[in-house]
């Protein structure tokens, strides 16, 4: 069961979330393929819909899926694809009832910052073998893409008081923690996604500041952005780019 006071900030915009967010790179899970012990399991805490699940599982025989948000896990991507070595349980990041020394892997993926890291990384020394890996990425905004500077800074503008304080994490990259294990080199990488204008402001539509501001103002940022970044990307169905810098953490236990 998840714990009653976890920060749920996603729940409310599952169904958003799960259609709207960009995938990761191969080149991401390939990094974490050749750092993990081979013929290991997989604990993913914080998995959402399964944005970062599909890729381990293309690499790993078995994944452990967990989040404590039963809406997210309705919506995983898990769930139409048979024998794909997932299995979905609500738990929260802070506790498992894997065994010990049960997995090679803990990817996090855009999650760490919401979770209790003294109660976590506890828990990965107890999960993860000897020589296994703690690995944990993120990606905090896009780059706009060529003409839409003005247009997405106003948007920016409204949303950015009612962005939860954790988001600072992301934006520092998780610069300061106290990690539990050794680092192991990590290569920089980006998220690119290839985007019509609808899909575009789906995604934004799917931001946890945007439903905050919405809850909070009675003002929806996108319909009143949507004009006028619409203006400046172009006809609805062009196809451009959205690049997001990507920052990965790897740890590997002590043998």
């Amino acid at each position: 069961m998840a714990g009653a006071g976890f920060k749920d900030h996603f729940s409310g915009v599952a169904g958003a979330y799960a259609a709207a967010r960009p995938g990761y790179p191969d080149a991401l899970f390939d990094t974490l393929a050749a750092a993990a012990p081979a013929g290991q399991a997989v604990w993913e805490p914080g998995c959402g819909s399964g944005q970062a699940t599909r890729g381990l599982a293309a690499r790993f025989g078995v994944v452990h899926a967990r989040d404590p948000s039963a809406e997210q896990l309705a919506r995983h991507w898990a769930h139409d694809a048979a024998g794909s070595g997932v299995d979905l349980a609500v738990e929260p990041g802070e506790r498992t009832a894997l065994g010990a020394a049960s997995v090679g892997l803990v990817a996090v993926a855009q999650a760490l910052h919401w979770f209790d890291r003294a109660r976590f990384f506890a828990e990965c020394e107890r999960v993860l073998v000897p020589g296994g890996v703690l690995a944990a990425w993120g990606y905090g905004d896009f780059l706009p893409p060529a003409g839409m500077d003005a247009a997405v800074g106003d948007y920016r503008r409204q949303i950015e008081a009612h962005w939860p304080p954790e988001r600072a994490e992301v934006d520092a990259a998780y610069a300061g923690y106290a990690w539990p294990f050794p680092p192991v080199p990590a290569p920089a990488l980006m998220l690119e996604a290839d985007w019509t204008l609808p899909r575009f402001l789906g995604y934004l539509a799917s931001g946890s500041a945007r439903a905050r501001c919405l809850a909070a103002t009675g003002d929806d940022p996108v319909e009143r952005h949507g004009p006028a970044l619409a203006a400046a990307w172009g006809p609805a169905d062009r196809i451009r780019r959205l690049t997001w810098p990507l920052f990965l953490h790897l740890r590997r236990k002590p043998d």
